[in-house]
């Protein structure tokens, strides 16, 4: 089975980083699903929840980078 490689980071530190079959992000214009053999995309990240193969992420804002089944997070962390 193809898996994305994902790697999410923060400012300070690296918050994730695996072989995943998912992504759910919530971007500006709603929230979106990758999956493997996504097309390639650079997206803003509003604040909620992301969810990598159900593990949550409680996120302010963030970038998200997809390219080749490689996803790229970059984001700060929602420490409300």
């Amino acid at each position: 089975m193809i898996k994305l490689d994902v790697m999410v980071l923060s400012p300070t530190d690296v918050l994730f980083e695996g072989k995943v079959r998912s992504v759910i992000v919530p971007g500006e214009q709603g929230v979106f699903e990758i999956q493997p053999f996504h097309k390639r995309i650079l997206s803003r990240l509003v604040g909620g929840t992301m969810i990598i193969d159900g593990q949550r992420f409680l996120l302010r804002r963030g970038i998200i980078r997809v390219n080749q089944n490689r996803v790229t997070v970059v984001m700060e962390e929602d420490g409300s």
